[in-house]
């Protein structure tokens, strides 16, 4: 159903003057709803799930979470039902990405910070699971060891598509960024860019979140670091230059992009340039994860112009419409 995704040149003055050869993974091309690495991730927990006689998905994410809208429409289509715990308010329900969400038939559970973080702990999934036993539970943000072999066709498709230095993703859970690590084997340098902000108390948080998923031989490599000053503020945050810089770039390129994830990557590439960080005669690939979806939520909230980006539609109210 989904083919290889195309990889693009991207011809820019700052490549040019340093050198630099680009191209751009679109992986936001794979679906034009379930996109990047959202389906990477999970093809083959849904796969898992159905070999497995579940017919009911729970997992978790904020109110604007590019996961929970891919997964909702992914459980659509495979016909599964499917929970989201949320966190936040109920009144988020008619949000953007929450709504869509409900339109193709996710029900929502909304819950405080502090239940939200028990998401990860064994106990509150194993009363989770005993409540809802005809359910399969998929982490935050879709990564698990599942995730781990969706992310690893990228290096394998990158392999017949070109050959390359350094291949540089956003991270938020960590599971793409494993992905790709693990598949690789230490063939090139790979540059997570964090998009969250840690804190002093935990500042290597990315850090074991990805290496919490990879396998004893891949927590060996040392091929791979995150770029973990160059979130712009935290996550789901920017300034008003970071998003005309984002936006500029994208018209410059006819590439479409998004300040939450891989708008940060952009910005960081161009930094790390400006920084003197890659040589002469370098070859870049940039892992575009998709997660478009939400300039929807941005426009709402009036963080972005709605005129100057390609926001996407809101949900209808109809549940009969032909969305395939």
């Amino acid at each position: 159903m989904y083919s290889m995704s195309p990889l693009q040149p991207i011809e820019h003055s700052v490549f040019k003057k340093h050198q630099l050869t680009v191209h751009i993974k679109r992986d936001d091309l794979i679906h034009p709803i379930i996109s990047g690495n959202k389906w990477r991730k999970l093809k083959f927990n849904l796969l898992y799930a159905k070999k497995s006689n579940k017919n009911q998905i729970i997992t978790f994410g904020g109110a604007y979470s590019n996961h929970i809208h891919a997964l909702a429409f992914a459980c659509y289509q495979q016909q599964l039902n499917c929970i989201g715990i949320i966190r936040g308010e109920p009144h988020y329900a008619n949000n953007f990405t929450l709504s869509w969400a409900r339109h193709w038939g996710m029900k929502l559970i909304f819950v405080d910070r502090k239940t939200y973080q028990k998401r990860d702990q064994t106990d509150y999934l194993q009363q989770l699971q005993q409540q809802y036993p005809e359910s399969f539970i998929i982490p935050e943000g879709g990564s698990n060891e599942l995730a781990l072999l969706g992310m690893a066709e990228v290096i394998e498709e990158l392999n017949q598509q070109i050959d390359y230095d350094s291949l540089l993703c956003p991270v938020g859970s960590g599971g793409t960024l494993a992905g790709l690590v693990e598949k690789d084997k230490e063939q090139h340098n790979i540059i997570g860019v964090g998009v969250l902000k840690q804190g002093k108390e935990n500042s290597h948080y990315l850090e074991n979140e990805v290496n919490n998923l990879l396998s004893s031989a891949a927590k060996k490599y040392s091929n791979w670091t995150i770029a973990t000053n160059m979130h712009r503020g935290g996550y789901g945050k920017f300034s008003h230059q970071d998003a005309e810089r984002i936006h500029t770039f994208s018209r410059q390129c006819g590439i479409p992009f998004e300040p939450i994830y891989s708008g940060k990557m952009l910005l960081a590439l161009l930094d790390l340039i400006a920084q003197g960080y890659f040589p002469a005669n370098h070859r870049i690939v940039l892992l575009h994860t998709g997660g478009l979806q939400g300039l929807g939520g941005l426009a709402e909230r009036k963080l972005i112009d709605e005129r100057q980006w390609d926001v996407p539609a809101k949900a209808v109210q109809s549940h009969n419409i032909d969305i395939e």
